[in-house]
């Protein structure tokens, strides 16, 4: 491994970041970053710098893999803060949002507001039957979750019995409606009935997530206990081979003092 220490001016005097460049294996090439107190301590993610300064630096916008303050990352940061209610800031921008359809007028949302005599409040089918978007998926297409490292992490795999329906019928976007679903409904999730593949559009069931029809039975059940348990197994020797790389590594940056 190569490795490059440098000062880092973002942090404050003494700080030194350190970027090991990986030489051999599947990911050669790529590079881990670290970094390094004035008294020697080793950083190894953004949450541990985090903790170990605490308020004495602002590290909202500090893009960990740079080493620089990142003005983007400011902006957001800024954004939130002003739409935070518990921030102690009013938001000044009263103008409702815009609906995001598909129609070429500009339709704003409707304000639902506690007033006696509101009408969009004393609408007893409005009340009951709330709106929902069709196919709110395809607003994350193209987004990709990472680790702490900015590594992009890889999507699960679904079951091939379930197929998707819809204008984007795309594993990523099934993967997010069924989580959604899992962590939001009461029920059972079983997917779409027959009539929505004829025109998904106006026959789809928004409570379901926009696949066919589908059964989990016992056997699915027992296949799906020996991954997770073979996912265990892969996890605890993984961790115990870390454990053992930083006790090696410790030992030879103390034999190196």
């Amino acid at each position: 491994m190569e490795k490059r220490r440098t000062d880092c001016p973002a942090l404050p005097p003494g700080w030194k970041k350190e970027e090991v460049i990986r030489k051999s294996g599947l990911s050669a090439g790529k590079s881990d970053v670290y970094y390094y107190s004035p008294s020697g301590k080793k950083f190894r993610s953004k949450p541990q710098l985090v903790r170990f300064l605490g308020s004495s630096v602002d590290l909202s916008c500090f893009d960990f893999r740079t080493g620089k303050m990142a003005p983007g990352k400011l902006q957001k940061s800024k954004q939130r803060t002003r739409h935070d209610p518990g921030s102690g800031k009013p938001d000044l921008n009263t103008a409702l949002p815009i609906r995001q359809t598909a129609s070429i007028f500009k339709q704003p949302v409707t304000k639902v507001t506690g007033h006696p005599g509101n009408k969009v409040k004393s609408d007893q089918q409005r009340a009951t039957e709330q709106p929902r978007q069709l196919f709110w998926e395809k607003r994350l297409k193209g987004l990709r979750s990472s680790d702490v490292t900015q590594e992009t992490l890889r999507t699960m795999d679904l079951p091939s019995g379930l197929h998707c329906i819809g204008p984007d019928p795309s594993e990523d976007c099934l993967l997010w409606a069924i989580s959604s679903a899992l962590h939001l409904s009461s029920g059972p999730i079983s997917g779409q009935s027959s009539s929505a593949e004829k025109n998904p559009a106006v026959w789809i069931n928004c409570s379901q997530p926009p696949c066919r029809s589908f059964t989990v039975t016992e056997q699915h059940i027992r296949v799906q206990e020996q991954v997770v348990n073979q996912v265990r197994r892969s996890l605890e020797e993984a961790l115990t081979a870390d454990t053992l790389a930083r006790t090696a590594e410790s030992t030879r940056e103390r034999r190196a003092r």
